[in-house]
């Protein structure tokens, strides 16, 4: 019988069968695809969710409200930190167990390094001229802002000048002799030592007498360190070599202590020796005299300094040729006391320009052992909320008073230009003590320690740091304690401000990126640094400003891993309550837009937790993926079922009336179903194996063999319901298919009024058809707010947006086999309709109705029953998304709501095209086998 009925209705089993197979297939497929994407976003999320540390401690307060509130550490954090853990609270926490590593960093502050960027003249010097002065005009542009920098000089003479290494202590090169007439003039050093004219030298027989050369140093207390004209520099230089002017440059390089075991184990440091050697556990401060130096003991402390200065900034300047009289007389000028006002005030013609990048100025491997006689801490940037992106607080102008030293209370030389520029942190000087020769010192400074010189054991380069160069840019945040930040333009204009290059931190200690360590001694040699300042700071009892600790036994972000990172924090959290305690596994760079004055950039912060977010989230995502369109695959079934049982009310009513029972007609519908899905399944398996091969989807073989269960399954829960309902038609009714009245009958002036009566005449058939479209705009909906909110949540960081990039196949796959099983079910509905009413039709045509009135109506029909499904679908979307969880869009709703508007237009283009294909046909039929038929 089964068998019997399957080819007496070959067309409808056919139909059936390729719904079960296009069900079935896309299905596994897309269940597939699901799976492949979700185990990508597994394995790229386990690749890149542990970083070089795993927690991360920082003194009280230094986390701000907006890294509270959204999960975020800051942007280079380390450069506003300068201590606040206690060096007992290290030693305690790194004993705890379940630490593998913690490394402490102590920043101290920012030194100020001297060096001499030199500047090639050569092509600018008059050959002919006996002596001659060329002055630089030069221009400073650097970070954000362009500034005048000092005028630089050069003498150049065809007379023998010497260095004479008299000022053998001088930052500088020494004093520089020109010898011509049997006489030597110091030619340099009264322009560039004695600008103020306030102090007086001594003469050989010790009485007053006319200024010589010597080591009284000048009187700068009433001048400020940002007049432009006491950082102006004069070069002298004999002219048989190349005429090259000697431009001073600082540089400040953060200095701050370390353990050099721990930071080997954390990062690698030990890898970026480029000469000498890095520092050891065995470095420590040395107390004793240098022979030759003084007869004064000093305390000596061990450093190594990179070999870049992370700092950047460009020269540009016009050179000028002055006009100095008479030759013979210019080399008595310079070497007399008036050679300031004499060289500023000489008039010069324009002869060129030339530039140079600051960072060639950067002192090499022959670095002297500076004095710590002063260094700088900076505070934090204060920011607020600006739109969608943060803005940073300018602060009032930099005081000069900053740049004071202990000496006479005096300022220093060549403060860099930029720190005219705008403020965003607090600049503080730490002055150093003024006492010699003795462990503590006395008077003024009593109790404090003498201010020890700095001994260079080597230099290092950290872009040599293992992962530095951004291998897993998705998770490369804790190297910021070496790493510059990276600051890029947001828009269009920002980057063409910038020149298409990352914004670099200037020279600027006030400014708004600040340079990262650069300069490393010792924990040992703390107390000699911090206790040699004139005043006490927090730096003398907590001087460590963070914590970085990798954690045993941690492999990712599996939850053995989650518990041993959670009991380690939560160790630290019960000893010391009041320090800051990050979980820093599974963070990832989050790109944060920061208004800048006239410009807007994108800085990466770190978003604390993101691998965790991700995981949970891909698991939630892709199991109501798999429930939403399975949902769909068996309604679209269960829509056809009906149909098809529909089609056959006469043949069951007749196997009621010969006595067919209930039971044998629940046996053969589902028999029939069963058998069509058993054959669809088998194809369905082929189909699917070949596509997996083709898409390149794993398992491609167990994933085809899942096809035929599934078609199985989604024939009989699709056949159940209407196998009941066809047991429950008494035999009457079934061969006379009842019609609900529609009240006093109307005329019906327009096919549009008559498609919509068309539909109010069956509104059980009318409410089938649009319950399918309903459910698929209504599961497009779902499936647009999880895939928003899956968004929602794990983007906004460089990890969570590599993620959403995967997951964006199965999403737009899911989308469109709901919407094409949607209107494919509709369809089928309106085409079993058209055949039943194939008798009022061909009344139509015989009446004098065109085909294209005909084609009009069936439109008319389709579209009504596709708006009326999509409308309501549309609302059950929307009110599922409610109950779902409305913070999960993060206010994206109402592009939620327009989405499914689109969805329901969609779904009428849908049906109205598929119903070309069935009008079309019909049109061809003439009347009289139509009614013929009915």
């Amino acid at each position: 019988m089964i068998w019997s009925q399957l080819r007496r209705h070959r067309a409808r089993a056919l139909a059936l069968a390729a719904g079960i197979l296009v069900a079935a297939t896309s299905f596994t497929l897309l269940t597939s695809t699901v799976t492949t994407s979700q185990a990508r976003t597994t394995e790229t999320v386990r690749k890149n969710a542990r970083s070089a540390y795993d927690v991360l401690v920082r003194p009280h307060g230094s986390q701000t409200a907006m890294e509270r509130r959204d999960q975020l550490v800051g942007a280079n954090f380390l450069s506003g930190i300068f201590g606040g853990i206690e060096t007992s609270q290290y030693e305690r926490i790194k004993r705890m167990p379940g630490i593998e590593v913690a490394a402490p960093v102590a920043n101290v502050g920012y030194l100020m390094v001297q060096g001499t960027l030199k500047v090639d003249l050569s092509s600018f010097v008059d050959g002919t001229a006996e002596g001659q002065l060329l002055r630089i005009k030069p221009q400073l542009t650097a970070g954000l802002g362009t500034y005048r920098a000092a005028d630089q000089y050069l003498y150049v003479s065809r007379n023998p000048i010497e260095e004479s290494k008299t000022l053998s202590d001088s930052t500088f090169p020494g004093l520089q002799e020109e010898h011509a007439d049997h006489r030597t003039y110091p030619v340099c050093w009264f322009y560039n030592y004695n600008k103020t004219d306030l102090h007086v030298m001594h003469t050989d027989d010790g009485g007053l007498g006319p200024l010589k050369p010597g080591y009284i140093p000048e009187d700068r207390r009433e001048t400020s360190p940002f007049d432009r004209d006491m950082n102006s520099w004069l070069t002298c230089r004999s002219e048989g070599g190349k005429a090259v002017a000697e431009v001073p440059v600082t540089y400040p390089v953060l200095l701050s202590a370390v353990d050099p075991a721990a930071e080997d184990r954390l990062v690698g440091l030990g890898q970026t020796v480029t000469s000498g050697r890095m520092l050891t556990e065995n470095d420590k401060p040395v107390w004793g005299r240098k022979e030759g130096w003084s007869n004064l003991s000093y305390w000596t402390v061990p450093m190594v300094l990179s070999d870049r200065p992370l700092t950047s900034g460009t020269m540009n300047a016009t050179v000028e040729r002055l006009d100095t009289g008479d030759p013979k007389d210019l080399r008595g000028k310079l070497g007399s006391p008036a050679a300031h006002d004499f060289v500023n005030g000489l008039r010069g013609t324009p002869v060129g320009r030339v530039s140079a990048d600051l960072e060639q100025g950067y002192p090499g491997t022959s670095l002297f052992a500076p004095q710590a006689d002063s260094y700088w801490t900076v505070g934090p940037v204060d920011y607020r909320r600006a739109g969608a992106g943060l803005a940073p607080r300018a602060r009032a102008d930099q005081s000069p008073e900053a740049w004071r030293t202990n000496q006479e209370r005096q300022f220093i030389e060549f403060v860099p230009e930029e720190n005219t520029g705008t403020q965003f942190r607090e600049v503080v000087s730490h002055p150093g003590t003024a006492c010699w020769g003795s462990t503590t010192c006395e008077h003024e400074d009593y109790g404090r320690t003498p201010i020890p010189y700095l001994k260079p054991v080597g230099r290092y380069d950290a872009t040599k740091l293992p992962g530095f160069s951004g291998s897993s840019s998705l998770s490369a945040v804790p190297l910021e304690t070496y790493r510059a930040p990276q600051v890029t333009g947001a828009d269009e204009a920002g980057r063409k401000a910038l020149g298409d290059r990352p914004l670099r931190p200037d020279r600027n200690l006030g400014g708004y990126l600040a340079a990262p360590p650069t300069m490393l001694t010792t924990l040992d040699s703390l107390p000699v640094l911090t206790g040699s300042r004139r005043q006490p700071t927090v730096q003398d009892k907590a001087p460590i400003s963070a914590i970085r600790i990798r954690v045993t036994g941690v492999t990712g972000v599996d939850a053995a891993s989650q518990a041993r990172v959670n009991a380690v924090a939560g160790r630290i959290r019960t000893a010391y309550p009041g320090l800051q305690v990050d979980i820093t596994i599974g963070s990832s760079p989050a790109p944060q837009t920061v208004a800048l004055p006239g410009v807007n950039v994108t800085e990466n912060w770190t978003a604390k937790g993101v691998a965790l977010h991700i995981l949970k989230a891909v698991d939630t995502k892709s199991a109501m993926l798999f429930v939403l369109v399975l949902i769909v695959c068996a309604l679209f079934l269960a829509q056809a079922a009906l149909a098809s049982v529909r089609s056959r009310r006469i043949e069951i009513g007749t196997l009621r009336c010969v006595g067919w029972s209930p039971p044998e007609i629940l046996r053969l519908i589902l028999g029939e179903l069963l058998v069509i899905g058993l054959g669809a399944g088998a194809l369905g398996a082929v189909l699917a194996y070949v596509l997996g091969v083709v898409l390149g989807l794993p398992d491609s073989g167990p994933k085809a063999a899942l096809v035929l269960p599934v078609a199985l399954l989604l024939a009989v829960t699709a056949g159940l319901l209407p196998a009941w309902r066809a047991t429950r038609l008494r035999p009457l009714d079934a061969i006379t298919p009842p019609v609900t009245a529609t009240g006093r009958a109307a005329p019906v002036r327009s096919v549009l009024g008559l498609a919509v009566r068309n539909l109010l005449r069956f509104p059980g058939r009318t409410a089938l058809g649009a319950a399918g479209l309903a459910l698929a705009v209504a599961a497009f909906t779902v499936l647009l707010a999880l895939t928003l909110g899956f968004r929602g949540e794990v983007a906004g960081s460089l990890l969570g947006n590599a993620v959403v990039a995967q997951a964006r196949t199965a999403d737009y796959l899911s989308v469109a086999l709901s919407l094409l099983l949607g209107a494919a079910g509709a369809v089928d509905v309106l085409v079993l309709s058209m055949r039943e009413r194939a008798a009022d039709l061909a009344v139509l045509r015989a009446t004098g109705w065109t085909t294209r009135d005909l084609a009009r109506l069936s439109f008319y029909e389709g579209a009504l029953l596709a708006l009326l499904g999509g409308l309501a679908g549309a609302v059950t979307g929307l009110a599922t998304v409610l109950a779902i969880g409305w913070g999960t869009l993060g206010g994206r709703l109402p592009a939620v709501g327009g989405a499914a508007l689109l969805a329901t237009l969609a779904a009428v283009a849908l049906v109205c095209a598929a119903l070309a294909f069935p009008v079309r046909a019909q049109s061809r039929i003439a009347p009289a086998r139509m009614l013929a038929a009915g």
